[in-house]
């Protein structure tokens, strides 16, 4: 599916909020140098508390979500290929400025990493759209019917997207 235009970028700083599966955190420091990024709570909302320096904070929070991202769409494009009984050759992620995922002739799916930033449901949808490409290499009436045998919440991904896919797009642009 492809994306609305974004909005002014929106730099993964301390005190900035981001969406994390549709939920909003705010960005915070742990004040270590090392370490991961973890959950935590900041003035009465979810935070992501993220170490390192300042220089390299934006860049551990991107690479810490797209790890969780690719958690995520590899269940669902394992759940969805079993369900529609087809074999993806391979997956990556990507920072598509116009997609939200793709599939190729070959069998090779990717997917925007700001997937995460959405709803659960709608990154099930995308991923359920993408391995239905490999059942229908087109959007015709027989590849929404492929969608919807695997993903029973397609509309509310699509409109979903319709509705607040282009905000996503203003996270993380500011370091790459």
């Amino acid at each position: 599916p492809r994306l609305k235009r974004a909005r002014a970028a929106v730099a993964f700083a301390a005190g900035a909020t981001v969406p994390y599966r549709g939920q909003p955190h705010r960005i915070t420091v742990t004040g270590r140098i090392r370490g991961q990024v973890e959950f935590t709570e900041s003035r009465g909302m979810p935070a992501l508390a993220v170490p390192g320096a300042p220089e390299h904070r934006a860049r551990r929070l991107r690479d810490w979500l797209k790890a969780q991202v690719e958690r995520e769409l590899k269940r669902a494009v394992a759940r969805h290929a079993a369900r529609l009984g087809v074999t993806v050759k391979a997956m990556s992620l990507r920072d598509q400025s116009t997609r939200w995922g793709s599939c190729s002739s070959t069998g090779r799916l990717s997917f925007n990493w700001r997937l995460i930033l959405a709803p659960p449901f709608v990154l099930d949808y995308v991923a359920a759209h993408e391995v239905a490409h490999l059942v229908q290499m087109n959007h015709s009436e027989a590849f929404w019917e492929t969608v919807r045998s695997t993903c029973p919440r397609m509309e509310a991904g699509r409109g979903w997207l319709r509705a607040h896919g282009g905000e996503l797009m203003a996270y993380g642009r500011e370091e790459g």
